[in-house]
């Protein structure tokens, strides 16, 4: 999908970016902003609410072995190495 920018002013704006980043193109300096912004911007939101998505996604994994022991685990994959 291709996005068009009209404005020239923000046209400009792309290529100091693109300059300043060193980006092959203006599509990656504007990729790389926006994914900047966008990892800014959900840092921002309230500890709270980062919590209950890490615990909605722990949940879902379900609750864990109490019979699991990691040292036998670990010896197992690395086969007593």
């Amino acid at each position: 999908m291709a996005l068009f920018i009209r404005d020239d002013t923000v046209d400009a704006l792309a290529v100091q970016l693109q300059k300043a980043l060193k980006a092959p193109t203006k599509t990656e300096a504007v990729r790389q902003a926006l994914q900047r912004e966008l990892d800014r911007v959900q840092q921002q939101r309230p500890l709270r609410d980062r919590i209950a998505k890490a615990q909605a996604i722990a949940g879902a994994i379900g609750s864990s072995d109490p019979n699991f022991d990691m040292k036998i685990f670990t010896d197992e994959m690395w086969d007593n190495l």
